[in-house]
């Protein structure tokens, strides 16, 4: 998993694994992107806006996975 953050953009983006073929992006909202690999997994999560929208966790991405948690600060 990486993730990525471009400060003029204001753009959050998560990716879980290498592409390997075409991905599909579904616009779930304004501000929330989701690419599908070709097999159908979720390729990754573009965060439009990213500081607003994490305003309620005070412009950090926080990521829990297997008990561990990791906060991430994102520029405001």
């Amino acid at each position: 998993m990486k993730l990525s953050y471009d400060v003029k953009a204001n753009i959050a983006y998560l990716r879980f694994h290498e592409s390997h073929g075409t991905v599909t992006t579904l616009k779930i909202s304004d501000e929330v992107n989701i690419d599908l690999a070709a097999d159908g997994s979720i390729y990754g999560i573009e965060l439009l806006n990213a500081n607003q929208q994490l305003a309620e966790d005070h412009g950090r991405l926080i990521v829990e996975s297997g008990g561990r948690r990791q906060e991430i600060e994102l520029a405001a």
